[in-house]
């Protein structure tokens, strides 16, 4: 236990192996961005480009930040000529004003301070605000692929944790980087006007301030870094938790799932507390030295004094002056920590903001206004791994208005085929074509606009049930959407549901059943008016009731249209044109019911039970 906890100390620069060792050991399947995460330095000139868009009123701030530092300084000198016109006689007039004086200075100082605090909270919120638009739009760029291979919750991290520390950072660190560094460098001025001596002394302690600051760091960027990592992984855990929640009481693993958030939640705990507790030396640490310089200066300062070298003004106006060395310090140490945290985030932002989008449509490609429905493959193959072959030479020819069924052992290829038809994935070989036209000769959007997927989980928004069926078509009318309900057989059970097209659907349609969903998604299909319709086993888990429901509003859906059916029960695809039999991404057979069973052969076999799909 103790070596987990010291591991901090002991800083090493972590190898590609020992993390993929320490993720296998942990359990974690969290994939990992091929690209490496830019630079601190990189990634502070990213975010510059963001706050850019606002230089005016960021000059304006940074002006603000100029004048609060020089009132800052301009504090203690005043004391100290107060101080020594005191000292100097018994006419209390000079001294008096300089009180004033002073009184004015931190006035001032305390009013653009709270200026500049404003005008930059405004700045962060628009910074911010642009990197989230960025991001999402991004998001809905990047191709299939992509989500595929990560978890939903690691994505919604970043969306929102990661940016909040951007956030955060803006709003309170920003400001007190840049004065502290300006203060830090008029204190040295007026140090070295005042005393070079005491001056000298002074920079004795920045050494070890140096030395300790380096020592520090080194260790809480990375464990910054890994609790933001660790955080993203605990996020995308609890997302898939609670969506699978049905699957995890129905096997009664709620222990298993308690015991394994326990564990990712440790390891944030760890890596939480080494990155707080680690930082938190950085104040203790520029204090002790704060001290330290106090006391040379008071002692060195005193023996001058009396010797007439300086007054005593000066020495308090340069103990005033030393504090304001070491107070910056402090204050960008202890904003350091906050600092990592916010670009080990925006490092995650920018990740996702790296990814490569979905290929761009060539420069020839156009819209097609109509589509008969023509649906052919050529000779493609298609692996989603170099090697690794999932379809291979598929040719086939859907005329207009036919269904094609197809069905095959799992693995065998047939939702990579439907994705290849809607481009969301592109053949490694081969052509397909619809009415002619090459799908890579058609803009994706205007594609998929002739396309509708009725699938066998139906996804639902939150918003209204007209909302809903009218996402297949944005500009229809209420009385259209229910024309489409009322062939889908959906209308019927809307209009028992308290508040009926507009009852309001809350996350994944949580309230409707499964076979309601269903019917809502193919009156959502019905609205769109596609030419090719996919069906993936869009009746299964449903009771015998409702799948007749289905089938009737499937049957309605499918005149007229070019349908392809995913299939794993071979009596809903009896009265298909045409059955694709895929196994291991070949097409093995190809015809109609009836000629298929006229022939020896893997759908024969199938039908008549001899073999099972797997």
């Amino acid at each position: 236990m103790w070596e987990a906890l010291s591991e901090p100390f002991r800083y090493r620069k972590p190898t590609k192996a020992a993390k993929e060792y320490k993720e296998q050991e942990a359990g974690v399947t969290v994939k990992r961005p091929k690209q490496k995460a830019k630079n601190w330095q990189a990634t502070l000139k990213r975010v510059w480009s963001y706050l850019a868009h606002r230089k005016g009123r960021l000059s304006l701030v940074l002006f603000m930040v100029l004048l609060s530092s020089g009132l800052t300084l301009l504090g203690p000198y005043l004391i100290g000529r107060a101080i020594d016109h005191y000292l100097e006689g018994p006419g209390g007039a000079p001294w008096l004003l300089f009180l004033v004086g002073l009184a004015a200075v931190y006035v001032c100082s305390s009013l653009v301070s709270w200026l500049q605090n404003i005008w930059m909270i405004s700045i962060a919120q628009e910074t911010v605000y642009r990197m989230r638009v960025d991001l999402f739009g991004h998001l809905h760029k990047l191709p299939i692929p992509f989500f595929a291979k990560r978890q939903r919750g690691e994505l919604m991290s970043r969306m929102t944790n990661d940016i909040d520390n951007v956030s955060s950072t803006l709003n309170s660190s920003a400001i007190q980087i840049f004065s502290s560094i300006l203060i830090l460098v008029g204190t040295v001025i007026v140090m070295l006007l005042l005393s070079p001596l005491l001056t000298l002394l002074t920079f004795l302690v920045v050494p070890l301030m140096a030395l300790g600051m380096k020592w520090i760091t080194r260790r809480t960027g990375v464990l910054f870094k890994e609790r933001q990592g660790n955080l993203g992984d605990l996020n995308g855990y609890i997302e898939e938790t609670l969506s699978g929640q049905r699957i995890v009481k129905a096997f009664s693993q709620e222990e298993r799932v308690i015991e394994e958030f326990g564990e990712r939640n440790r390891r944030i705990k760890l890596s939480g507390f080494w990155a707080q507790a680690i930082s938190g030396f950085i104040p203790k640490l520029m204090n002790g030295l704060n001290n330290l310089s106090f006391a040379i200066i008071a002692g060195i300062g005193g023996l001058l004094a009396i010797r007439g070298a300086i007054t005593v003004g000066v020495i308090i106006v340069f103990v005033e002056y030393a504090r304001q060395f070491t107070r910056p310090l402090n204050d960008l140490a202890n904003q350091w920590n906050t600092l990592l945290s916010a670009v080990a985030g925006a490092e995650r932002v920018f990740e996702i903001l790296d990814e490569d989008e979905e290929a761009k449509d060539e420069t020839a490609a156009e819209s097609i206004e109509s589509v008969q429905g023509e649906v052919v493959f050529s000779h493609v193959s298609f692996s989603y791994n170099p090697g690794e072959h999932t379809l291979k030479d598929i040719s086939f020819e859907a005329r207009p208005g036919e269904t094609i069924a197809i069905i095959g052992p799992t693995g065998a290829g047939k939702t990579s085929l439907i994705q290849l038809l809607s481009r969301f994935y592109e053949a490694d070989s081969g052509n397909i074509t619809v009415d002619g036209h090459d799908i890579k000769s058609i803009r994706r959007e205007s594609l998929r606009s002739h396309m509708a997927f009725v699938l066998q989980d139906s996804f639902l928004f939150e918003g209204t049930i007209r909302d809903n069926i009218r996402y297949g078509k944005l500009d229809t009318t209420d009385d259209q959407v229910e024309q489409a309900a009322k062939l889908a057989n959906a209308h019927s059970f809307i209009s028992r549901l308290p508040g009926g097209y507009d009852k309001i659907l809350q996350g994944d349609g949580s309230g409707i059943s499964q076979g309601q969903k269903q019917l809502l998604a193919i009156a959502r299909a019905i609205l769109a008016d596609p030419a090719i319709l996919v069906l993936d086993e869009a009746t299964s888990s449903i009771d015998t009731v409702t799948e007749i429901k289905i089938q009737e509003g499937l049957q309605r859906l499918m005149e007229g249209r070019t349908s392809f059916v995913i299939a794993h029960r071979l009596n809903t695809i009896r009265r298909a044109d045409q059955i694709l039999v895929l196994k291991d991404g070949k097409l093995l057979e190809r015809g109609s019911h009836e000629e298929l069973l006229a022939k020896p052969g893997l759908y024969s076999e199938l039908f008549h039970g001899h073999v099972q799909l797997q």
